[in-house]
């Protein structure tokens, strides 16, 4: 798939229509002494990311930038420093994050994976083809509203501060819904679970809400979130007016869709702001998303307050007043089920990380214990 970028003009403010502003400008000033480039990363591809600069278009190796943790691997949508003069040319230092997306990878390791950065709106599609699944949905809001703008969001151990990102549901295909009544009962089911989250019905065939969503997403950065199928790289090609992402129809039996979009792309659209297209996620692992569990789940939270036992377990507790509220039919007993669910599942990951911390903690104490007895040693004439 190949990129045409928007012309960037040589002026101070060539970086404008990609998110720079007077922040970003602070942040990199000390690289600029140095007289590196400021670049936005549009793509990342096996070790080598595609740049947009004030010198136009450039391809970086990111070999320079080498971290052992992969929360700090360079990802679409991150600000970087880079030399210009630099054959090949290298991405120098990863500039702080004002805010990423994470989930949990899918291996042994308990580690966090950042799918998009410096986001300002997390996108969650769902398709109106295929039956809704609230459970999933839960997962993906309980993550867009863990998207922090504190601690640790990279770079070189600083944070910039910015507002943390805003989830917006988006139920794309609502051409496939005719009947008016049917959608607003589906937007108010969403509505139910998304406690001050903004539900919008869209189609990119009709337009439907679509003007809405363009006036929404034509400040910051947006990233487009969802399964396979839901519609998203052509709603990017919808706002771009133009096909600039691949798409392929939903298969008839199941209305699933097929794996077209394989890399995360940063599109800049005509009209303002900044999208960015991702690949279809089979799974959506939390990730130190306890905040986010609280957040969708706060009518539970706030009936927990007024049980008898403060540490109540909402199982059989004598003046639970969640289960008080699930027998006389104001809380659904599919909400507690999955806000057990997603607590108990944040939590074994946290417990894993937490214990991989300490194990690699440990081992690099062993290390720097050995190679201070080692300089004793060769100090005292023991060792040659």
């Amino acid at each position: 798939m190949s990129f045409s970028f928007l012309p960037v003009p040589t002026s101070s403010h060539a970086l404008s229509p990609y998110g720079w502003d007077e922040d970003w400008a602070a942040a990199f000033a000390p690289y600029a002494e140095q007289g590196l480039l400021p670049g936005r990363v549009v793509r990342v591809d096996r070790g080598q990311c595609d740049l947009v600069t004030p010198n136009g278009p450039m391809r970086a190796d990111t070999a320079f930038v080498v971290p052992r943790d992969p929360m700090r691997v360079i990802c679409t949508g991150d600000w970087v420093a880079v030399d210009p003069d630099g054959d090949p040319q290298f991405v120098r230092t990863l500039l702080p994050r004002r805010t990423a997306f994470v989930r949990s990878t899918s291996t042994q390791r308990s580690e966090g994976q950042v799918l998009a950065t410096n986001i300002d709106h997390i996108v969650i599609c769902v398709s109106l083809a295929v039956e809704l699944d609230l459970g999933r949905l839960e997962r993906f809001l309980a993550l867009a509203m863990s998207s922090s703008s504190g601690d640790a969001l990279l770079g070189d151990g600083r944070t910039t501060g910015g507002a943390d990102p805003q989830p917006i549901v988006l139920l794309t295909k609502a051409d496939l819904v005719p009947d008016v009544a049917t959608l607003s009962y589906l937007v108010q089911d969403i509505e139910g679970i998304a406690p001050g989250v903004q539900v919008l019905p869209v189609s990119s065939a009709t337009g439907e809400g679509i003007d809405v969503f363009r006036a929404v997403v034509s400040g910051g950065t947006s990233v487009l979130l969802g399964i396979s199928g839901a519609g998203k790289s052509t709603l990017a090609n919808t706002l771009l007016g133009e096909d600039v992402m691949d798409v392929k129809a939903a298969r008839d039996v199941d209305g699933k869709g097929r794996h077209t979009t394989t890399t995360r792309n940063l599109l800049v659209l005509p009209e303002g702001g900044v999208l960015i297209d991702t690949p279809g996620l089979r799974g959506v692992g939390l990730w130190d998303a306890e905040v986010g569990v609280g957040q969708v789940f706060s009518e539970i939270e706030d009936l927990a307050q007024q049980c008898r036992f403060h540490d109540c377990a909402h199982e059989a507790e004598p003046g639970c007043a969640v289960l008080g509220a699930i027998e006389d039919g104001t809380l659904a007993e599919r909400r507690l089920d999955s806000y057990r669910k997603l607590l108990r599942e944040n939590h074994r990951i946290a417990a894993k990380t937490d214990a991989r911390l300490r194990s690699e903690t440990m081992r690099e104490w062993k290390r720097r214990g050995a190679e201070g007895r080692a300089a004793v040693d060769f100090k005292r004439g023991r060792i040659r």
